[in-house]
């Protein structure tokens, strides 16, 4: 976000037809909560579409990949590796941990699993990091983590080359064209 390190986010898995909307909603997240990039998988080209479709229309920067190895992504990565899962240590433990490696410069990389995840992402992982340690949505747990890595700030980001903004309003709502079209 902004000056900080790489933040990315990388969708592992992704069931065509039944994960479609979930891996959507991951990326969006990423997008809005103030990560840098996300990452699908192979099978995931039409959330990558819509993700790039949301972009170009509300705003940026913000990077799209596909990948056919996305597992060669965590090997590869040269920074923090975290991995969501309601099997990790508690967010609110490791959340200093994980402002500080920002901090220090270090590129961090969110694995949010589809399906099963295999286990060696859980060993090759810095940080296995769970929200409540109950079963619940991957989007929310990215929500959260990103909210207290970020501690608010992605909140007023601000968005460059959109040809859309919301406007806020107490009730209703309304989106204004600013492409000058």
């Amino acid at each position: 976000m902004n000056d900080e390190p790489e933040v990315a986010v990388l969708r592992l898995g992704h069931r065509p037809g039944r994960d479609d909307r979930m891996t959507t909603h991951v990326g969006l997240t990423a997008r809005a909560l103030g990560a840098d990039r996300v990452v699908f998988g192979p099978e995931a080209s039409s959330p990558a579409d819509t993700v790039r479709d949301i972009t170009d229309r509300f705003g940026g920067p913000f990077d799209v990949e596909v990948t056919d190895s996305p597992k060669a992504v965590i090997r590869d990565w040269d920074g923090l590796v975290v991995h969501l899962t309601m099997y990790g240590l508690p967010v609110q433990d490791v959340e200093g941990d994980l402002r500080e490696a920002l901090d220090d410069r270090t590129p961090v990389l969110f694995v949010v699993g589809a399906e099963k995840v295999p286990f060696d992402v859980y060993e090759r992982a810095d940080y296995n990091v769970a929200v409540t340690s109950q079963p619940h949505s991957e989007v929310a747990s990215l929500a959260v983590t990103l909210d207290r890595l970020f501690d608010g700030r992605e909140l007023d980001r601000e968005w460059e080359d959109a040809d859309r903004t919301v406007v806020p309003k107490d009730t209703g709502k309304k989106v204004e064209d600013t492409s000058g079209e």
